[in-house]
């Protein structure tokens, strides 16, 4: 009876779980890749809106009309929504770098964390202290000169965040690309054990 019991244990191990270890880790580093695109999406979605429709369309208006339009835009756009994606942007971006490390699809990574990390020390060093001037300018109808205000605010500002677009959508290009080939060897495998099945029948 023992050596019966040694032979069954022997020929079915128990399920230790080794192999779920990986699964898991890559299932992981997938979500969060993916999470890293959306958000990085969504970034450059805001700063290209800006780039191609909302300063344009300001660009027409009287300089007391574009202060305030543009005052309040910078005020409204401080909520936890667009900071959620502006920071997890970057946050995200750098866990999938770290992830990413040994995969061949590193380098994308590492190349989308670069872009956007600079696109966020644009903002910091150049559109923030812009709008916090602005704002420091006061109501535009008490404002006595202001088509100097809007002169020291709007073709920089405009400039930087055309900069800021275009790092930002680099950044979704080279994240998008990382997806892409993370998810390849999966399917390959899946290809390849699919083409073993019907081989063997």
């Amino acid at each position: 009876m023992t050596t019966d019991a040694n032979t069954t244990n022997t020929e079915h191990p128990t399920d230790t779980g080794t192999g779920t270890g990986p699964v898991r880790r890559r299932g992981t580093a997938a979500g969060v890749l993916g999470a890293a695109t959306v958000a990085m999406g969504l970034i450059a979605g805001v700063f290209y809106i800006f780039a191609c429709a909302i300063m344009p369309a300001l660009a027409r208006s009287d300089d007391r009309v574009f202060i305030e339009v543009m005052q309040n835009v910078n005020d409204v756009i401080q909520n936890p929504v667009f900071f959620l994606s502006f920071l997890g942007a970057l946050a995200l971006t750098a866990v999938a770098a770290w992830q990413s490390r040994g995969a061949p699809h590193r380098w994308w990574v590492f190349a989308a964390l670069a872009a956007y990390a600079l696109a966020v020390v644009l903002t910091a060093a150049v559109n923030i202290p812009l709008n916090d001037d602005l704002a420091a300018a006061g109501a535009p109808t008490r404002i006595a000169e202001p088509a100097a205000v809007r002169d020291r605010f709007e073709d920089t500002w405009v400039a930087w965040n055309v900069v800021r677009a275009v790092l930002s959508t680099v950044a979704l290009a080279c994240l998008a690309r990382a997806l892409y080939l993370f998810r390849r060897p999966q399917a390959s495998a899946y290809l390849e054990s699919a083409t073993g099945s019907r081989a063997s029948r």
